[in-house]
């Protein structure tokens, strides 16, 4: 029963061992490969993107950074010139993603009609 209530203060077991394992990679990254991951994830985070359940998506962020620094990759060939659209696109592969989209077009809306504009299409 205490394991039980654990969890639910603290998130699943299995979760924080992946979140653990995720921390521990970002640490063996290059450090020019690792503050980019920690910005992307600060980011996320700030932005709402640190739940719980969105490991899957930190761990294929490590992946990638993982694969792109052993070829080499410079990280503006990852991220491009602008970081905020690769990190906008890289979220919107995932399914719990799509609540900021929702949201734009939600504020979008609530604004026009407060406005008295008609609806436009976002």
């Amino acid at each position: 029963m205490a394991a039980r209530w654990i969890e639910k203060v603290t998130g699943p077991l299995d979760e924080k061992k992946r979140w653990r394992q995720y921390k521990a990679r970002t640490r063996e990254l290059p450090p020019n490969y690792r503050t980019a991951v920690e910005a992307i994830e600060r980011y996320l985070m700030y932005f709402g993107r640190g739940e719980a359940g969105l490991t899957t998506m930190y761990e294929d962020l490590i992946d990638l950074f993982e694969q792109s620094a052993a070829a080499g990759t410079p990280i503006r060939d990852i991220v491009g010139e602008d970081p905020v659209e690769f990190v906008e696109t890289f979220v919107q592969n995932y399914p719990d993603g799509q609540w900021r989209i929702r949201e734009q077009n939600r504020l979008n809306k609530a604004i026009a009609d407060a406005a008295g504009e008609d609806e436009r299409p976002v």
